[in-house]
């Protein structure tokens, strides 16, 4: 078959539409083979930006190499600094007991029974801290890289805390040369084909654009999928109650901490919970909450409350959100990606995850010719769909499992008809036995719920979701369900009161010791590679100025 270019008109930039842009162009215009793809992206001018500190996942690192993103220059144009844990406050009980969900954890071979070791012990050793080194390497305020060439065994996982903005900046300033086309104007008129397909989009500049397939990065309005293409939304809010969060940027020249803390904190606070994400120049702060639980004046106050003196003055902005998805990312030859395809809220550091994820599967699900269209967009649909339960799910999970009963708000949220019913059946099996492997190899357990309560969801498509751990696998849950001692007094009454003591592995001794004589703190990394500047208060220990 005759090599065609296929054209792509992606409408909205910001982090969805610029991501999706260099990811296509790059992984589908390899050197030294014929090009595929010809990428245009059109966005207004006029609409204004979020501007807000994200936390990423390491999936990110892929998105960057297939780019040709180098990390250094990415760090320094975007504010970034390095994650390794999510660390939870307050989540469990009100009483500042913390834990960590972290990018890295050790398996004992042949046969790893982290979990059920830990049940069967006096649990006097948080979970994590029995089988991964990274929660107290965080807590020591540690990077992930030394300040010379590695030498400490297998590399630490990481992710990144960067300013979305400059994200999406710097990946149009990195991928325009190389050949993307963009164009600032308003969309003003979409026409369609006999089909039902987009045909032209038009701008405001008299712009009449046409193309193959139409990507609609738009956010929230979802110009394109929802207001054209008339897909629907699935409101998941059942299941999630917070729907807004009051947003705001704390300075380090008047509030640096002493420190950047190589993690992203999830406090919970009356009726939500806090995201805490440092950067090089600023902390960002929001607190995600629920309306029906709390006004708006008294959120503002609990997070100025939760920042401190001084904070009066900074500037706040309130966001508000749905929880749900499109019943179908893909119909016809426009494709949902971002806030445009759904949202949910940022506890497991999801938000430019979902986009990362949108273009890595149009890359490997891309159409070559008209003819192919509904095949991939039916694999596409079905694989977005089952991530998008699966991260749904998973936050889920970390409502469900409190035992606070200081608020209505986090009273409610233990209520069983705010549990799904996938994440109901799991428990239920996982009150047998822990998490494993094969828990999630096709997702069927005893008692569950097989039918489709929704069939529109899939466009067709009559099956129900499952989860296939393409995110988080049983280590992800047992670290949640243990950190917030899930079912704990069952194995209480199995294994009785007097259970031994739980000793912490060697290897996990040894890494930690190397962690403290060879990895730097975290702002003396950023000091020295990425030129973070030098604040007031910095708590550098001895030997590493």
């Amino acid at each position: 078959m005759k090599n065609q270019i296929r054209k792509v008109l992606i409408v909205g930039g910001g982090s969805a539409g610029w991501m999706t842009a260099a990811y296509l162009h790059q992984a589908l215009n390899r050197e030294g083979m014929p090009p595929r793809v010809e990428v245009t992206l059109v966005e207004s001018p006029d609409i204004p930006r979020i501007s807000v500190g994200e936390a990423t996942i390491p999936s990110m690192r892929h998105l960057l190499a297939v780019i040709g993103i180098d990390e250094l220059d990415f760090m320094k144009a975007t504010d970034a600094t390095f994650k390794q844990s999510i660390k939870y406050v307050n989540w469990e009980h009100n009483n500042n007991t913390f834990y960590h969900h972290p990018f890295g954890r050790n398996r004992r071979q042949p046969i790893d029974y982290a979990g059920l070791e830990w049940l069967a012990s006096d649990r006097k050793i948080p979970f994590m801290e029995t089988c991964s080194p990274q929660p107290i390497i965080c807590e020591m305020g540690k990077s992930p890289l030394m300040m010379g060439k590695w030498d400490m065994g297998a590399p630490i996982n990481y992710a990144y805390h960067m300013n979305a903005q400059k994200f999406a900046d710097y990946l149009r300033d990195f991928i325009v040369p190389k050949g993307v086309n963009h164009i600032y104007a308003n969309v003003t008129d979409i026409d369609m084909r006999d089909n039902g397909w987009i045909k032209t989009v038009h701008t405001d500049q008299a712009h009449q654009l046409e193309a193959d397939l139409f990507v609609d990065c738009t956010g929230f309005r979802a110009k394109l999928i929802e207001e054209k293409m008339g897909v629907g939304f699935e409101d998941c809010s059942q299941w999630l109650l917070c729907d807004r969060a009051i947003a705001m940027h704390v300075p380090y020249d008047e509030h640096y901490p002493g420190m950047v803390r190589p993690y992203t904190t999830a406090t919970a606070l009356s009726n939500g919970w806090v995201w805490d994400i440092p950067m090089q120049s600023r902390r960002s702060l929001g607190y995600v909450h629920s309306s029906q639980y709390i006004s708006e004046e008294d959120a503002l106050k609990e997070l100025l409350a939760y920042q401190g003196p001084g904070s009066e003055a900074l500037e706040a902005r309130t966001v508000h959100f749905k929880v749900g998805r499109r019943e179908a990312n893909w119909k016809g030859n426009c494709i949902a990606i971002g806030l445009s395809g759904g949202f949910i809220e940022p506890l497991e550091s999801t938000g430019l995850y979902l986009s990362d994820l949108g273009a890595v599967m149009l890359a490997e699900h891309f159409p070559q010719t008209d003819e192919y269209m509904d095949a991939m967009a039916f694999r596409y649909n079905r694989i977005l769909s089952n991530r998008f339960y699966e991260v749904l799910d998973f936050i889920n999970l970390h409502y469900c499992l409190t035992k606070r009963t200081d608020t209505a708000f986090w009273r409610e949220v233990q209520k069983p008809e705010r549990i799904t019913e996938r994440l109901k059946a799991k428990f239920e099996y996982w009150k047998m036995k822990p998490p494993s492997q094969t828990d999630f190899e096709d997702q069927l357990y005893p008692g569950q719920n097989q039918q489709n309560s929704n069939p529109s969801v899939h466009m067709g498509d009559k099956r129900v979701p499952i989860d296939t751990a393409g995110l988080w696998n049983h280590e992800s849950y047992e670290c949640i369900m243990y950190g917030m001692h899930f079912d704990c007094q069952a194995y209480q009454d199995r294994f009785g009161e007097d259970r031994p003591k739980l000793n912490v592995h060697p290897q996990i001794l040894h890494r930690l010791q190397q962690a403290h004589a060879k990895l730097p703190p975290h702002h003396v990394w950023l000091q020295q590679f990425v030129g973070m500047k030098n604040y007031p208060g910095n708590k550098t220990p001895k030997g590493w100025v």
